[in-house]
């Protein structure tokens, strides 16, 4: 992809100051910038890189004051930040904007497939899929028997739908990700028998999902994504959760089943909970932290394994860390009561 600083600043509503017809092949970091690059400068920690930069355009603010020459053309907008954020959203679009179905996937004869759909080497539909419009399929990906995936939906490389799961709209599944496996549900008065898992996944709009994560099928019912939220790598969800609108989990969340949490909730990385509780909406729960009863009282800020109040807990944390001394104070006080 090439482009002119010219038809940029079009797109940001920029000033240009310099070469306009400058042309850009890639984007940078402005501190590593090279010849046909296009960066930008927002933090006033890395201004000197102005002067020095190999980039052959960079997006400054419109304030910016300069204090000696630059190489490099600048287009100067209100928020430098904003601006090249929008750059990148248009980049990956364009990168992203795949078509066509390729001659070795395989697309069930009883599926229904909406218009300007991408199919890539080896992926799989089953019967009775229904796939909406603008649905990106990468290589390898399989969707099982009786799926619904929505319209601008992408499955990247490697995803595997189970059947009978239902993914809304504009949903974004990234690579490695197992959706609709098997709830671990067995039967310990039955020689352990199996418990047959029969209920299925329902993800709905606006959701993505990170690479490599795992979110089992309910055991009757749905294991349920509300809208917008959003998933980083190597999460599992087990059976029968339900995770409310808008909420965020970072790497590692483990959440064991029937767990009902609610809205806007923010979840560090390796936070565990356990099942059959609920979690109240605007929970946040710091790192490493594990939740063994239900959170009733929206908002609060949780720490520590069990987890309690976080500004008890840092309280507390100091006599945790002072109890050895302590141990020993008391100790030495026996002594000498016995003396």
């Amino acid at each position: 992809m090439e482009f002119t600083a010219q038809q940029i600043a079009g797109l940001l509503n920029g000033q240009i100051e310099g070469d306009a017809n400058v042309k850009i092949t890639k984007l940078s970091k402005i501190e590593e910038g090279e010849t046909g690059s296009i960066s930008f400068l927002a933090n006033p920690k890395y201004t000197h890189y102005i002067y020095s930069t190999n980039a052959s355009l960079v997006i400054v603010n419109k304030d910016l004051e300069l204090t000696a020459p630059v190489s490099a053309t600048l287009i100067r907008v209100d928020s430098a930040e904003i601006a090249f954020s929008k750059l990148l959203e248009m980049y990956n679009q364009v990168k992203l904007n795949k078509s066509g179905i390729s001659k070795h996937s395989f697309i069930s004869e009883t599926a229904k497939v909406g218009s300007n759909i991408y199919a890539g080497e080896f992926a799989v539909v089953g019967e009775n899929v229904k796939i909406g419009n603008n649905v990106k399929i990468y290589p390898q990906v399989f969707i099982g028997d009786n799926s619904v995936i929505g319209d601008n939906t992408t499955l990247f490389a490697g995803v595997k739908v189970y059947s009978e799961t239902v993914i809304g709209k504009n949903c974004i599944i990234h690579s490695g990700t197992v959706i609709g496996s098997d709830g671990f549900r067995f039967n310990p008065q039955n020689d352990n028998q199996k418990i047959p898992q029969i209920g299925n996944v329902i993800i709905e709009d606006n959701v993505e999902i990170g690479a490599n994560c795992a979110i089992d099928r309910a055991t009757l019912g749905s294991t349920i994504l509300r809208k917008g939220v959003k998933f980083d790598n190597l999460i599992h969800i087990a059976h029968n959760v339900e995770i409310g609108e808008n909420s965020y989990l970072a790497a590692g969340n483990v959440i064991a089943g029937s767990t009902k949490i609610g809205k806007n909730c923010m979840f560090s990385g390796q936070v565990g909970i356990v099942g059959h509780v609920e979690v109240a909406d605007n929970t946040i729960i710091t790192a490493q932290s594990g939740i063994s009863k239900s959170v009733t009282k929206k908002g609060e800020v949780l720490m520590g394994s069990p987890a309690f109040e976080a500004s008890k807990y840092r309280k507390t944390y100091v006599h945790f860390r002072n109890l050895d001394a302590l141990v020993k104070r008391v100790d030495n006080i026996e002594k000498k009561e016995k003396e």
